[in-house]
């Protein structure tokens, strides 16, 4: 892995792009409509979720 002083603007916010991308996804397929409309936006979400709370746990574990 590459040190932060020599990653590209690119490697640096390609991870939060994503994630906002996955959250108007979810937010937008919830204003869309029923059924599969609502599974889209639970995944979406649901994915985010995951994801803050996988990290979460992992700081939490490194500092205790």
């Amino acid at each position: 892995m590459t040190s932060p002083a020599r990653q590209s603007l690119w490697q640096i916010f390609a991870v939060p792009l994503l994630l906002a991308l996955l959250s108007i996804a979810g937010l937008a397929s919830a204003l869309f409509g029923d059924d599969l409309w609502d599974a889209v936006s639970w995944l979406t979400l649901g994915a985010l979720l995951l994801v803050a709370g996988y990290f979460a746990f992992r700081r939490s574990r490194r500092m205790g």
